[in-house]
């Protein structure tokens, strides 16, 4: 395959990710309160969560932070694309990094856009795209928005076992979004199939580094 028709799938990866991503989280954003949850089935469930970012009460200053981080990591995917690219590497291997880079800028446009194009949303009230008062935050502080639920199963630890004991486990209890599946997929699929790849690639960046001076 040549580098033009690698670009072209990447870049196919990217929109496809970051189109489904962004459906599905203003359809959420405009129809659900916060909180509220449907039942797909007894195992998948939507339900509406925003991220805040980081806690301890630094709010503000971490999520401007954790954005700046955001943007910074997803410009260095972009050139890191760009050598794989460049240098041949597997069709696999460059979708992989593609789907990690569209997680990432998924949840950017949370962050970046979201406080500023959307109303609140609380547990009474939906949020509104574009209202004439304004946005719930400024740039680069908006919550990101999490709804894809899967409770596969539960229960209760027994008493007798040391520290969590008589306390309830439930699987998979953490609520995502696209970009964070996107993500999760690609860097366990890596670490698991593309190690070796992963190391060859950053070696040739080495090795071009000294060539260069």
């Amino acid at each position: 395959m040549t580098a033009y028709k690698k670009a072209f799938v990447a870049i196919a990866v990217v929109l496809l990710i970051l189109v489904a991503d962004q459906v599905l989280k203003i359809w959420v954003k405009t129809h659900f309160t916060l909180g509220e949850s449907v039942a797909i089935t007894s195992w998948f469930k939507i339900q509406f969560i925003e991220n805040e970012g980081m806690a301890m009460g630094i709010k503000v200053i971490g999520k401007l932070f954790l954005t700046i981080v955001r943007l910074i990591a997803s410009i260095a995917i972009i050139y890191y694309i760009y050598l794989l690219i460049r240098n041949n590497f597997k069709i696999s291997y460059i979708i992989l990094v593609s789907m990690i880079f569209a997680g990432a800028v998924g949840n950017i446009i949370d962050s970046v856009f979201y406080g500023v194009i959307f109303s609140e949303s609380t547990t009474t009230q939906v949020a509104v795209l574009f209202p004439p008062g304004g946005g719930y935050g400024s740039w680069l502080h908006g919550e990101v928005v999490d709804m894809l639920y899967f409770p596969l199963f539960s229960f209760r630890w027994p008493s007798w076992i040391p520290w969590i004991g008589g306390n309830d486990f439930e699987f998979f209890r953490y609520i995502f979004n696209v970009a964070d599946a996107s993500i999760s997929v690609g860097i366990i699929t890596l670490l698991l199939f593309f190690r070796k790849t992963l190391s060859l690639s950053f070696e040739k960046q080495e090795i071009e580094k000294d060539v260069e001076n």
